[in-house]
């Protein structure tokens, strides 16, 4: 089983507060985007990467991945406005059009090779997967007021994260359809389920985190040196 793995990598991260695009911010020795990257390049099973990145910051991008000798990343497209638009240009780069496409932040530079796997062994003709962690907070939802109308059992509750897997039809029917009927989801699972389809969650792991804020930064290197003082690859 192999597949194509298609990275958005173009938003400019203003969370961040660091004044570019966080897929640069150094992550140890190297830009976070790489770390990621690499995690790809060794798995067995991805026969294509592509990259989707903001116009003005291709040329930068080829750069660090001809440095870094990035051999599995085929391609590197201009995204568009808005993260759903971006993977769209992404998922109609996509060579095999009958194989497995997996679809993963750029800026979640901890995922396994193991989680990867996993997730594929999920994912049918008429079902997604997707990784997720239980919540552990109670969630409240609140009214206009900011007054709490309802505890939310968390029991049946889950965070999900990237990497999201499906089969090429299936998610490009998904996208697809959402650009026909300007249905805008949160991520690419919700425009599957807005199709019927079901999506099923594989429970991964904590530190598979998404780096957003400064915070998400300093976490990130204890994780790192967490990692690295197991002897884990990285």
């Amino acid at each position: 089983m192999t597949y194509t793995v298609i990275i958005p990598a173009a938003g400019q991260g203003k969370r961040m507060k660091a004044g570019k695009n966080k897929q640069f911010l150094q992550l140890n020795d190297r830009p976070v985007i790489i770390h990621t990257l690499q995690v790809f390049e060794r798995d067995p099973m991805c026969k294509q990467v592509i990259v989707v990145a903001n116009h003005q910051e291709i040329t930068q991008m080829e750069a660090l991945f001809q440095q870094y000798a990035l051999k599995k990343v085929d391609k590197v497209i201009e995204g568009g406005a808005e993260r759903q638009e971006s993977v769209f240009e992404g998922i109609k780069a996509v060579d095999d059009r009958e194989g497995m496409v997996i679809i993963h932040d750029g800026a979640r530079p901890f995922i396994e090779v193991e989680q990867i796997h996993e997730l594929l062994t999920h994912v049918t003709a008429e079902q997604g997967a997707v990784l997720g962690t239980p919540v552990t907070d109670t969630i409240k939802r609140i009214d206009e007021h900011m007054n709490i109308v309802e505890t939310v059992p968390r029991k049946p509750l889950v965070a999900v994260q990237t990497p999201q897997a499906f089969t090429y039809p299936m998610i490009h029917e998904a996208y697809q359809n959402a650009f026909t009927n300007q249905f805008v989801g949160t991520d690419d699972t919700s425009l599957v389920e807005n199709m019927g389809k079901e999506v099923t969650v594989v429970f991964g792991n904590e530190d598979n985190i998404k780096l957003t804020t400064p915070f998400d930064l300093a976490v990130a290197n204890v994780i790192l040196r967490q990692r690295q003082g197991r002897g884990d690859s990285e």
